[in-house]
């Protein structure tokens, strides 16, 4: 069986004195796991192509055991969040998070797009890092199976009202009359409207909203309690991230 795809790596592991096990995401096959033998010699062509964040064409043959590299070229490698400490963090979280959440051996193009389309405006500092981080971490979460129930509050149906509050454990709002007893964060209109926005727009218009900073910072941690809730797990990268940001 040979795979003839393009693939974002979004994880490396060097293998002996030359090799490299990655970690591709694919748009038709999902998460691919695979060696490239010799890819980190300097004269090899795969040295580029198969470096953590680059987007890569690959052909890939199914061995005995595993599936192995044999012709990797680069066409796009985020040169930019290289030099760029904050991106470069939050670019390895969102690759960790793919790990977590993408399929593997399925399809999986609305993954791709999300996160190639997002580490572009991340590299080219074409929007705020919290308000990526949000995005990204919403509509993973919603293409993954895990969309919030955001349509309206959860007991009486109200649409809006100011604050709203949400159930990160839950995934589910709530109106001013029906406050939870259960642990929750107090919305803004605007923060609510955004949420929305990233679960229920259509891809093309996902990016196209803008928030003052103190409700991109409520949403940027709202969105990030409602993921660790979801995965019930801890992210180094994520970790990292907030170190580096702080």
């Amino acid at each position: 069986m040979r795979l003839n795809t393009d693939g974002l790596v979004i994880r490396e592991q060097n293998i002996g004195e030359a090799d490299r096990r990655i970690t591709l995401l694919t748009r038709d096959y999902g998460l691919v796991h695979a060696f490239a033998r010799g890819a980190r010699r300097i004269k090899s062509n795969a040295l580029t192509a198969t470096q953590l964040l680059s987007y890569s064409r690959f052909s890939i043959f199914q061995g005995r055991d595993s599936y192995i590299i044999d012709e990797a070229e680069p066409i796009e490698i985020f040169f930019d969040l290289r030099g760029d400490v904050e991106a470069l963090s939050l670019a390895l979280y969102f690759a960790q998070l793919m790990e977590e959440l993408a399929p593997e051996l399925d399809s999986a193009a609305p993954h791709l797009r999300l996160i190639l389309n997002t580490l572009h405006l991340l590299a080219g500092g074409k929007r705020p890092p919290l308000q990526l981080k949000a995005i990204f971490e919403l509509r993973l979460l919603s293409i993954s199976g895990y969309m919030p129930n955001l349509v309206a509050c959860e007991s009486c149906g109200a649409f809006e009202t100011d604050p709203m509050f949400f159930d990160a454990a839950h995934g589910k709002l709530y109106c001013q009359n029906c406050r939870p007893r259960a642990p929750h964060d107090t919305l803004s209109i605007g923060a609510v409207t955004a949420m929305r926005h990233i679960v229920f727009s259509d891809f093309d218009k996902l990016f196209r909203f803008t928030l003052p900073v103190e409700s991109l910072k409520m949403l940027s941690q709202v969105s990030e309690r409602y993921l660790l809730a979801q995965t019930q797990r801890g992210f180094q990268t994520l970790a990292f991230y907030h170190q580096v940001s702080s």
